[in-house]
């Protein structure tokens, strides 16, 4: 398991090197799993330090505004919209290993997005299934 504190701030988080770190470790090929245990993140793969995980935050914060409008109404302002993001950004992803190493694109990361400002503490649970 790997622990994220996020902070207080939206954020896309950059989760490859403990992602590769895991694969390394099982060995051989297969699909990693990632996924987080929680109602209000998401797993997302995508390039990041040129400006998408921004772009992606920037398109989350239009699709998902933070104001009253949201039914689940209770934490800090617009906190229903984090229940809402993980049906656009799931919470886990899968990933093929081959030869112990992840079979991302040149440009491909693993992230976690996290929208809720009431909970810094995050985990991501990563399983392979061999094969």
């Amino acid at each position: 398991m790997v622990r994220v504190t996020t902070g207080t701030r939206e954020t896309v988080h950059d989760i490859t090197a403990e992602c590769e770190r895991f694969a390394a470790a099982t060995g051989g090929d297969g699909l990693l799993h990632v996924f987080v245990p929680h109602a209000t993140a998401g797993v997302a793969i995508i390039e990041l330090g040129a400006g998408s995980d921004d772009d992606l935050l920037a398109a989350l914060a239009d699709l998902l505004p933070a104001d009253d409008r949201w039914r689940h109404a209770h934490g800090s302002r617009g906190h229903g919209r984090s229940h809402v993001m993980p049906a656009f950004v799931a919470p886990f992803a899968t990933v093929p290993v081959l030869d112990g190493r992840l079979a991302l694109g040149t440009w491909q990361s693993v992230a976690l997005v996290d929208l809720n400002l009431d909970n810094p503490d995050r985990q991501v649970r990563l399983s392979l299934l061999k094969g």
